[in-house]
């Protein structure tokens, strides 16, 4: 009997769970009435007036608190026909309500001791309201007769008071904090609540109980629920002894940093249901121990990092009531069919959501995932798999989530795909498919809002073909297209997507004009995106975004005037097309909300309005490669979050107004390319962290500012080239210890090259992620290069075209990963360095129109790297060097003007002294020579006595010795007439035949 009776609560528990997650605030308390015809008693009623007295009530929740039936109360319940208070539920309601401030209906204040006249009281929940850090009342122990306590997120601080554990009769307990709260506890007072079945310390700071929390938590043996999350446990025991929780159906220990594999006990709590240790940091293989779990449902194990091994039938492929199971961020590996094909072997497999994002999983996706038909979420993004989607996608009709992007597959999206009628997200972005999409892919997907087809290249190797009148089943509302087909004609089947508020159709060769019906389904957009296509025409002004909408039309064709867009807008990238005219004046009002605004490249002309002192959230500004001319606004003052300013190839004038220097947050200054002029204010040595300085090709005067390497040491790339800058190169700039391209070309800069220009250990980095550092064009490779993406992999000095004298600095020798160096038209003196040869990744060395003397040092052979050289117009002799990269500088333009110079590819020959000079002590040219010869020689003697030995040594013999002769002419004599009898035979037979 008593047997029956267990099983009928099991059976009656998962039920429960079967419908949701189970949380006994559903336990109901059969003393608790709903009716409101009883009058309550008056000291409780006293009781409750004092409560009131001491809360802060703002919203008035506690208006009704008046009269004398205090059973008709909000929150308040009584016991039938006795009237006793049982139940207090002052709840705040309203604290996750997306609609509404909820902190503005949270009581606060103190709770009076006064709740100790309420005898009776069996349930009390403060929950979720606000009481500032106080502590939680000891006299809460003595209210005895509690089986509900329920002070979760309610703001209490300190400690939790012990005398909590005289609450014998408590079932349900919830003392977890929200986000800012703050309470302490030891856990010794918990084995007194010998009659608590659900118990939520979720992120209470446990750390002093890491070693003795589990043998606690054994101790409460009508334990249904455990939830400890993020407590600082830090510990999860690998044994228990004697494990005393076999009415456990729910554990939560994530986020805890336990730092262990996961302990065998846990598979002998046999009515285990929900199980979540997501967030840790355990370790080691999945174990077979789960398939001993044959009633679970709920498994979370993701965001461990390192769990690992293979999904199989032995661990997880056969618990057939699984519906949820995540094992997102760790290193599972392997494929996944041993897996599926086991769960699909279940009579009924229950499995819901699947998630294995994010880990190794590799090989081709099985078949048999078409067989989990229950699935509503399946989620495997960022794995190794290859190949197609399998077909069988299709039989998953109770799929809503799809998620298959950063896979790096290629290769195709079957029909069957249009068959998932409840499909909502499908999401198979950063990936390369192939072949065409036909309207049987979307046949069926009336349920589809959310479109993500994001190629991984930026080559076409996917292709909608849809009729000019398809009208797709679905009414997207985010549609994310890239480096598909659509085009050529903007895609009629948007004509019906009105419900769109995301819409990307990126480098998806669509061109002429967008219709006039688009702009007419009067969206209301997050983002719109058609940049990279071949669009031509004028953009409407009338176009609505959300807040922090997002517009990219850059790299099209669209002309007219630059149209000024919703106020709402907070990034505006319409750079790379043919707008013309000025920038409208009023653009600062209409836009205030603006964070990133790019116009470059197009042909705006005028001025830079002054209203730009209105984009209060301004963060990027680029408006180079157009136009415009007069002066930058002195108004920088008004928008100090700026980070990066682009204004370069313009034909702006004036000087840099001293309200750019108030930019603190400047990290990219780019004004290059314009008649900007006079001295650098020394006011910009306030933007400290400046990284890429860019003020090239101007009329910027007086010297180099030593501040720049004493404020700015965060500076990456500076370049000044072609302005009038005289004076020394200061040496303050050889601290800029990050600093990987220096460019001071032509300009009027006197004196020597820093030796301590060795100290830029910038040079010398080895960069392991990518970076942005902004566009530059560089002197590189005889020629002028235009660098962006990549131009954080660029090391460089150009000093190029100025009056510099003196010797190179041996520093430059030790700049390891330095790839370009250009010293040309300058006055330098004195030998190349000896140790240049150490510049092994040099690609570019220019050190023409000098007056460089001595020879090439011979380790400048060694720099295989060297694809450029000019050496031309010095003072320099000697032998040129033979070996390695100096075999392909067969322009004798390199070296021309060089007179003492010789070998090829000049046309001066060198002496025999010249040649041994350039060569090893002791052994040279001539020693060569003679070795080469001597080879020759012995070659030419062996193939002599090869042929006279071969030859005569059989013919000769044969000619001399007549009976050899004879022998020799009578043996092939015989075998002649063997084969002409053996074919005659052969032929004979075939005729009788």
């Amino acid at each position: 009997m008593e047997g029956t009776i267990t099983s009928f609560w099991v059976l009656l528990l998962i039920l429960i769970l079967s419908s949701g997650f189970l949380h006994l605030e559903t336990f109901k308390f059969g003393l608790c009435s709903d009716t409101y015809n009883v009058s309550c008693i008056a000291g409780e009623r006293n009781a409750l007036l004092n409560l009131k007295q001491g809360l802060t009530d703002p919203s008035g929740r506690l208006s009704s608190w008046t009269g004398e039936n205090c059973c008709s109360w909000a929150g308040v319940r009584c016991r039938d026909q006795s009237g006793h208070v049982t139940k207090l539920k002052l709840r705040n309601s309203y604290s996750s309500s997306p609609d509404v401030d909820g902190t503005e209906y949270a009581l606060g204040g103190e709770i009076h001791p006064s709740l100790l006249h309420l005898k009776y009281l069996r349930y009390l929940d403060l929950s979720m309201n606000n009481f500032g850090g106080i502590a939680i009342p000891n006299f809460i122990g003595s209210l005895k007769t509690l089986r509900y306590l329920n002070l979760s997120g309610a703001s209490f601080g300190g400690n939790i008071p012990p005398h909590l554990g005289n609450l014998t009769h408590l079932h349900y307990l919830d003392l977890s904090v929200s986000f800012g709260s703050s309470i302490e506890s030891e856990l010794h007072w918990l084995p007194g609540l010998s009659s608590l079945k659900y118990l939520n310390l979720g992120g209470v700071d446990l750390g002093k109980t890491a070693n003795y929390w589990l043998e606690t938590v054994n101790m409460l043996p009508s334990l249904v629920e455990l939830h400890l999350p993020a407590c600082g446990l830090s510990t999860l025991p690998l044994s228990l002894p004697l494990v005393n929780l076999s009415s456990l159906f729910v554990i939560d220990l994530s986020n805890n940093g336990f730092n262990s594999s996961i302990p065998p006990w846990l598979f002998n709590i046999s009515q285990l249901v929900y199980l979540d240790l997501r967030y840790n940091n355990l370790r080691g293989r999945i174990p077979d121990g789960f398939a001993s779990l044959n009633l679970l449902q709920h498994l979370h194990l993701s965001e461990n990092s390192f769990i690992q091994g293979k999904l199989s039938r032995k661990n997880l492929g056969s618990l057939c009531n699984l519906r949820v199971l995540d094992l997102s961020f760790n290193q599972i590996s392997g494929d996944l069919a041993e897996f599926t094909d086991s769960l699909s072997k279940c009579k009924n497999c229950s499995l819901e959501s699947l998630h294995l994002g994010y880990n190794e999983l590799g090989g081709f996706l099985p078949g048999s995932l078409g067989n989990l038909r229950n699935l509503k979420r399946l989620s495997l993004m960022k794995n190794p798999f290859v190949g197609s989607i399998p077909e069988s996608i299709g039989n998953l009709s109770s799929l809503q989530e799809f998620s298959l992007s950063e896979n790096g597959m290629k290769g195709t999206i079957p029909a069957s795909l249009g068959q998932l009628s409840s499909l909502v997200y499908l999401d198979i972005k950063n990936n390369q498919w192939e072949g065409v999409l036909t309207q049987a892919h979307f046949s069926n997907l009336t349920s589809l809002k959310e479109l993500s087809i994001v190629q991984t290249y930026r080559n076409i190797t996917l292709i909608f073909n849809v009729s000019s009148d398809w009208i797709p089943p679905f009414k997207l509302r985010y549609l994310d297209l890239k480096s598909c087909q659509v085009g050529p004609e903007f895609p009629p089947w948007l004509r019906n997507q009105n419900e769109l508020n995301y819409v990307s159709v990126w480098n998806a060769r669509i061109s002429g004009t967008i219709p006039e019906w688009f702009w007419k389904l009067d969206l209301v957009l997050d983002r719109l995106d058609f940049s990279y296509n071949q669009l031509t025409g004028t953009v409407p002004n009338t176009i609505k975004f959300n807040p922090s909408g997002v517009v990219f039309l850059n790299y099209n064709y669209f002309t007219g005037p630059l149209p000024v867009l919703s106020s709402n807008l907070s990034s505006f990238h319409l750079d790379n097309n043919l707008f013309s005219g000025a920038i409208p004046q009023d653009i600062g009002q209409k836009m205030p909300n603006l964070a990133d605004f790019d116009i470059s490249y197009n042909s705006l002309s005028g001025s830079i309005p002054l209203s730009i002192r209105k984009l209060n959230f301004l963060l990027t500004f680029v408006i180079s490669n157009n136009h415009l001319t007069g002066k930058i606004p002195d108004v920088w003052n008004d928008i100090p979050d700026v980070y990066v300013i682009d204004m370069s190839n313009n034909s702006l004038s004036g000087q840099i107004p001293n309200s750019l220097a108030s930019l603190r947050a400047l990290k990219f200054l780019k004004l290059s390319m314009n008649n900007l002029s006079g001295e650098l204010s020394p006011a910009l040595q306030n933007c400290t962290i400046m990284e890429t300085l860019d003020l090239g090709e101007n009329k910027f005067s007086g010297n180099v500012p030593a501040w720049i390497g004493e404020k700015m040491p965060s500076v990456l790339v500076l370049s000044l080239r072609s302005n009038l800058f005289t004076g020394y190169i200061p040496t303050q700039l050889c601290d800029l210890s990050s600093l990987h391209i220096l460019d001071l070309a032509e300009n009027n800069l006197s004196g020597p090259v820093p030796n301590c220009i060795g100290n830029l250990s910038g040079m010398n980095s080895i960069i392991t992620s990518m970076r942005y550092e902004g566009q530059l064009w560089l002197v590189a490779k005889g020629r002028d290069m235009f660098y962006d993406q990549t131009l954080y992999l660029v090391n460089s000095i150009d000093l190029a075209s100025n009056n510099l004298s003196g010797d190179m600095p041996e520093g430059l020798t030790i700049l390891s990963r330095l790839g370009t160096l250009n010293l040309s038209m300058n006055h330098l003196t004195g030998k190349i360095p000896a140790g240049i040869g150490s510049l092994q990744w040099l690609e570019t060395l220019d050190l023409s129109r000098n007056q460089l003397s001595g020879t090439i040092p011979p380790s400048m052979a060694s720099i295989t790297a060297l694809n450029h050289l000019n050496l031309s117009h010095n003072h320099l002799s000697g032998p040129i060097p033979t070996t390695n990269q100096f075999q392909t500088f067969i322009d004798p333009s390199i070296y021309e003007d060089n007179v003492g110079l010789c070998g090829l590819p000049l046309p001066t020959k060198c002496s025999t002294d010249d040649e041994s000079s350039s060569h090893l002590p002791g052994e040279g040219k001539t020693k060569n020579g003679e070795a080469k010869g001597n080879q020759k020689l012995g070659f030419y003697i062996s193939l002599a006595l090869g042929f006279i030995v071969g030859f005569w040594g059989v013919c000769g013999t044969l000619v001399i010795k007549n009976s050899w002769r004879h022998a020799y002419f009578k043996f092939f004599d015989d075998v002649k007439e063997r084969v002409l009898l053996f074919v005659s035979l052969k032929l004979a037979s075939r005729r009788g035949r």
